[in-house]
């Protein structure tokens, strides 16, 4: 359509000409697809104990932990004998609290494009998942391996081994303070099975979780990937597709959420993985992920907030190792 002469020019919007760092969004935001996008990035929980806590009133979760028994010999014409164990618990305090917070102006809400909402819900799910599978990662640290548990939980790593042969303690002084981390072997992956054998852990729920470097050691080791090995043919050959499901009975999960491990000389070229059985970690939520949505006057827009309650910890410290591996 022609303009006439007394026109004002329009100017193409240009993304330097939107200065508001949200501008390219919409303010539609869904608590069904925040808890979608939490649950499809969490790795950590689904391998552990999740003990639910939602819509109950305290901060400290009392777990029992029963001591195991041992069978007895029946004498002829005599009583049983009683196993009088002193059980024991272990108390975990629901302490952790995490937001995700957007301002998203009126002026948002008015322009921007219906078909990006989903960033915000995708990226508060991804936020939100991540800081729960870290926690849980971390507690990795108070695995004690084959070895009574460390006099001080929380220790960095202080029973952890290293890949090669899975038995050497890691030790963060050697190699003039670099640490002495070594990728996964074959070896190192029967010996860690050896080593929960060893505790008396159950076969059943055995994982082991490793950074993606890792991936590549464990594709490289031939009977984890060969036909005559593993048994798989045509397109189901790892070979193939790349893919590692089960290592000896122990299903592996690939996550980049295993801790950097700092040495002496703070490289940081070190990575926590984790061998453990279910019964190792708990995971207890009070509060899953919620949406809550106010508006501000003063500043002409929602605040949008995503958060989620939580606590975690070591249930049985023999039934996990942690294995230090370079980055």
């Amino acid at each position: 359509m022609a303009l006439g002469t007394n026109h004002v020019a329009l100017t193409e919007v240009t993304a330097a000409s939107r200065t508001r760092s949200n501008s390219a969004f919409v303010r539609e935001l869904w608590t069904d697809e925040i808890i979608a996008a939490y649950k499809s990035n969490l790795v950590m929980p689904n391998l552990v104990v999740n003990m639910p806590f939602t819509g109950r009133k305290g901060d400290t979760f009392h777990v029992p932990a029963p001591v195991r028994g041992a069978a007895s010999s029946k004498a002829a014409e005599t009583q049983v004998t009683l196993i009088a164990n002193q059980e024991l618990t272990k108390q975990y305090l629901i302490d952790q609290h995490y937001e995700y917070s957007r301002l998203i102006e009126d002026i948002v809400t008015v322009q921007a494009d219906d078909g990006v909402r989903k960033f915000y819900t995708d990226d508060a799910g991804y936020a939100l998942a991540k800081l729960v599978d870290t926690a849980l990662h971390a507690e990795g640290a108070k695995f004690a391996g084959a070895s009574a548990a460390p006099t001080v939980e929380g220790s960095a790593y202080s029973k952890a081994v290293i890949g090669s042969d899975g038995s050497t303690v890691w030790d963060d002084t050697a190699n003039t303070n670099e640490g002495n981390a070594t990728a996964l072997a074959d070896a190192g992956v029967r010996e860690l099975i050896r080593q929960l054998d060893d505790n008396d852990v159950p076969n059943s729920g055995r994982v082991l979780v490793i950074p993606p470097v890792e991936k590549k050691s464990l594709t490289g080791i031939a009977r984890f990937t060969e036909q005559a090995f593993v048994g798989e043919e045509g397109m189901g050959n790892t070979i193939r597709n790349g893919k590692i499901g089960n290592i000896y009975g122990t299903d592996v999960f690939v996550s980049t959420n295993c801790p950097i491990v700092t040495d002496v000389a703070t490289t940081n070229d070190q990575r926590a993985a984790l061998m453990f059985q279910k019964e190792a970690l708990v995971f207890i939520e009070q509060l899953s992920p919620r949406v809550q949505t106010s508006y501000i006057q003063e500043y002409l827009g929602d605040l949008f907030t995503a958060d989620t309650i939580y606590g975690s910890g070591v249930l049985r410290p023999e039934a996990g190792i942690a294995i230090v591996v370079p980055a």
